[in-house]
């Protein structure tokens, strides 16, 4: 009767197991959106191009960011040319008048060349004078370094003989009194 007993129990935690599992099935069916794809509805949704591709969208980015900076290229070189060579209805409006105009086209080209020449002795002047004003500052340089390195002297002997010991270790006042008695001349020289 036991093994009756055992067998039934087996059976009977056998099938709580199967319920179980099924419920667990259920459930995770339910969670990931009911039954899984077929193998041809997997094969169809890997190969539609949903058009979201980072490496794509990079790429596109980059070439609309040359074609940006190359135009802007483009037109600062076209704003150059066009400010230092005159415009071609300007130069065709020069060339109808050119017979008419010859005595102030040669005027013209007079006030060019001094005006050419005003510009190189501008730029002598500028130059002469940033030349000078470099001579200036070193000078003054130059002074500050020598004044700095007198006082550095003169404090370094001044320390020397400060320190100074006689053989036993003990200081020698004479430079002491000596200095004692600079400083109060100094003094009294500044008051009076």
């Amino acid at each position: 009767m036991t093994k009756n007993n055992d067998e039934r129990s087996d059976s009977h935690e056998d099938k709580q197991k199967r319920l179980t599992m099924k419920k667990n099935k259920r459930r995770n069916v339910s969670r990931l959106g009911g039954s899984g794809l077929s193998l041809n509805a997997f094969a169809n949704a890997k190969s539609n191009n949903s058009g979201y591709n980072p490496s794509l969208i990079k790429k596109q980015r980059e070439i609309y960011n040359n074609a940006k900076k190359v135009k802007k290229y483009k037109k600062m070189l076209k704003q150059q040319n066009h400010q230092s060579d005159p415009s071609v209805s300007q130069r065709h409006i020069e060339n109808l008048n050119e017979t008419e105009e010859d005595k102030d086209k040669n005027g013209r080209r007079r006030r060019k060349k001094d005006s050419a020449f005003s510009l190189e002795e501008l730029y002598k002047k500028q130059h002469e004078e940033k030349e000078r004003e470099r001579m200036e500052r070193e000078a003054v340089f130059k002074e500050k370094k020598e004044q700095r390195e007198k006082a550095e002297a003169r404090r370094k002997s001044l320390r020397e003989k400060m320190f100074k010991k006689t053989r036993k270790g003990q200081p020698i006042m004479k430079y002491r009194i000596e200095h004692l008695l600079e400083t109060i001349q100094g003094s009294a020289g500044n008051k009076s």
